[in-house]
């Protein structure tokens, strides 16, 4: 608990140096790069399946980097999109409180990628919860996406709603299964590849600690 406050604190903090003013210097460079890496495209697709994923009564964001960060800011949308891809009952996030409240909401972009890497995204694909609370890198958040999308995809249990299109299905581990009698044959080859004793005796060995005879 005093680690997550401790951490509320810093965003708190950093978020409160952002409105401040423009960076200059290498903090500018370095943040136009990431800038450079948002796709518009993108944007526009992942919306189409967010709003397609989550139905009721969402509204649509206007275009642009900026309105896409304010519509998924809050973390409730987040949330209603992780809870969307699990069957009624069994969603991860069991409430989703309306507020204004910079901690909580927070809080709820906490829940959706810890929702998010336990259904199956990897963690180097998961933003940090500053990335889009404070703007700072929306490509990250649209990675993210793009990999939950994909992993929805590739359950194919029917949760996901959308264009099959839109994401890449991940590659999946071929495990193989064996019987019990396949496992008992298996143990018996690796103890005749280990040798065998049949036959062997201590006949002509000394005895340990007991002198050699020289004949």
């Amino acid at each position: 608990m005093l680690t997550r406050l401790f951490c509320t604190l810093q965003i708190l903090e950093r978020a409160a140096m952002a409105n401040r003013g423009p960076s200059y210097g290498l903090s500018r460079e370095v943040q136009e790069k990431i800038e450079q890496k948002y796709d518009p495209d993108l944007e526009q697709r992942l919306v189409d399946w967010i709003v397609g994923q989550c139905g009721g009564n969402l509204e649509r964001p206007q275009t642009g980097k900026e309105n896409f960060q304010k519509w998924l800011v809050d973390g409730t949308i987040l949330c209603r999109l992780i809870n969307s891809l699990y069957p009624r009952g069994k969603e991860p996030i069991k409430k989703i409180p309306e507020t204004q409240m910079a901690f909580k909401q927070m809080e709820k972009i906490s829940q959706f990628l810890e929702a998010a890497e336990a259904y199956g995204v990897t963690t180097t694909d998961i933003f940090q919860t500053v990335d889009l609370w404070e703007g700072k890198d929306m490509a990250a958040v649209q990675r993210t996406l793009m990999s939950l999308g994909s992993v929805a995809v590739t359950k194919d249990d029917g949760h996901y709603r959308g264009d099959l299109d839109w994401f890449r299905r991940k590659a999946r581990g071929y495990r193989r299964e064996f019987s019990q009698e396949q496992l008992r044959q298996g143990q018996s080859l690796i103890g005749l590849q280990m040798g065998s004793n049949r036959g062997a005796s201590q006949a002509g060995m000394t005895g340990y600690g007991m002198h050699r005879q020289i004949m």
